[in-house]
């Protein structure tokens, strides 16, 4: 365990963001799931909305910084090529 106040104060604030940032993924992740479940049961319209919410929720990452860019260009382009599927 740290002693000096500030690196207590690192500690805290790491883990705040590590748990910020793991929001995020998971809500990304349980969205993809989402997106996979409309599509495999061939809703063009929950189709649609879990695809906007998808996209969405990893823009909302990237800009956070909880992805990188290219995670969430890789994920985006993932999500419209299981949308096309439909």
């Amino acid at each position: 365990m740290a002693n000096i106040a500030s690196q207590k104060k690192r500690i805290a604030r790491t883990e705040r963001e590590r748990l910020e940032n793991r929001r995020y993924t998971s809500s990304v992740k349980t969205s993809l799931r989402r997106l996979e479940v409309a599509v495999d049961a061939k809703d063009g319209d929950a189709t649609e909305e879990a695809y906007r919410t998808v996209c969405s929720r990893i823009d909302r990452a990237v800009r956070s910084g909880a992805f990188h860019r290219n995670r969430g260009a890789r994920k985006k382009a993932r999500a419209a090529r299981l949308r096309s599927s439909v």
